[in-house]
């Protein structure tokens, strides 16, 4: 991806963006792009903004970004955000503009004027609903800065799940590597206790280790969708051999004999995520949290029950509905189902073939393990 460059003249973005709901007759479309009732005439890029928080400020639907940078085909690096840009409300040919201005000051009597030409046009943005990813994720990584440009979600949030596995296969850890005894026939492993394994290449030095968790299945069906990733720590070889020598280098929390070895992952950059909905409708469950809290809030991490077979990619945005279940009616004494509310938005950060996990946003309400994940 290439940095745009940084120079003191006036650099400047549009997106152009539908007219305000007030000014189309009939009721909106959930797909339609929309200015917020509130939304500022001007803002100044702050460090620890985000893109979220960004879009979030302007559109009712900020998932909804691509389409909006996309219908200005002359864009060039939309997502690429600065501390210290200055983003103002104008009006093109009597439609809004949002246009970035860079390294220059602007009057106070400029923003939400009236113009009839659009600023200094890029090259083309990412199409809409598609990912527009730049790089690959490894499984390590590193924070990049990209410049100093402000990243779509909050990196901390997400850092401490992009290591390493969190889910694995049925047969996931079947071909790995895995513990036989510690030194001096020892079954309670921790920092600094050497061991043998077995089923270890010999041309690999470090690994990570892991024990299959518990079950994440379909709430609906039942099926089994995949083994949460338990990460215990990790390892390096001393001596090769079957088996090998090896020593541990640091632990999570107690290791023994028949947990497995994986290889460590190399270190990548912090991926960049683009906010888009699915391109089709789809219909899941929160099938667990991390860290087993009860109520999740915003920034909070989840399990849901859609993956790649599923057509979900990194940088999804889906609607949680709150699972209210079943009441009893007062009156006839019968069940009743209550409806679903509206409880957050979630990203999508890390796909598997069969679920995925996501980033809580936007809650409104405290968020809980089997409610409903659909396309806003």
């Amino acid at each position: 991806m290439e940095k745009p460059k940084r120079t003191p003249v006036l650099k400047a973005f549009v997106l152009i963006i539908p007219a305000v709901c007030a000014l189309i007759a009939g009721p909106a479309r959930a797909d339609e792009v929309q200015l917020k009732p509130d939304h500022p005439e001007r803002y100044t890029v702050k460090k620890g903004d985000t893109l979220w928080d960004i879009s979030n400020r302007f559109l009712k639907s900020p998932w909804l970004w691509p389409r909006v940078w996309k219908i200005n085909e002359q864009v060039k690096n939309p997502h690429l955000i600065y501390p210290g840009d200055v983003i103002l409300l104008r009006y093109v040919d009597g439609q809004p503009v949002l246009t970035v201005l860079r390294n220059e000051k602007v009057p106070l009597a400029e923003a939400g004027a009236p113009e009839t030409k659009a600023a200094e046009p890029g090259l083309p943005a990412p199409a809409a609903g598609s990912s527009g990813r730049t790089e690959k994720r490894s499984p390590g990584l590193r924070v990049e800065p990209l410049g100093g440009a402000i990243p779509t979600i909050p990196p901390n949030a997400i850092i401490p799940f992009l290591t390493y596995p969190l889910a694995i296969d049925e047969d996931g850890l079947d071909n790995a590597g895995y513990i036989t005894t510690g030194l001096d026939d020892r079954i309670a492993l921790g920092n600094n206790s050497e061991f043998y394994a077995r089923g270890v290449d010999d041309k690999d030095e470090y690994y990570s280790i892991f024990r299959r968790g518990k079950a994440m299945r379909n709430p609906e069906t039942n099926e089994l969708l995949a083994y949460e990733a338990v990460y215990l720590g990790d390892a390096k070889k001393l001596e090769p051999g079957d088996p090998s020598k090896l020593i541990v280098t640091s632990s999570k929390q107690e290791i023994q004999p028949t947990d497995r070895l994986l290889v460590a992952p190399p270190v990548g950059a912090l991926p960049y995520y683009y906010p888009s909905a699915p391109t089709t409708q789809v219909r899941g469950r929160i099938i667990s949290a991390l860290n087993a809290v009860a109520e999740i809030g915003t920034y909070g991490v989840i399990a849901i029950s859609l993956g790649k077979r599923e057509g979900i990619e990194e940088g999804h945005v889906l609607r949680v509905l709150r699972h209210v279940g079943t009441r009893r009616d007062p009156v006839t004494r019968d069940n009743y189902k209550m409806p679903e509310e509206d409880s957050a938005l979630i990203m999508v950060f890390r796909v598997y073939e069969k679920v995925s996990y996501a980033l809580v946003l936007n809650a409104t309400r405290p968020v809980h393990i089997l409610d409903a994940v659909v396309t806003p």
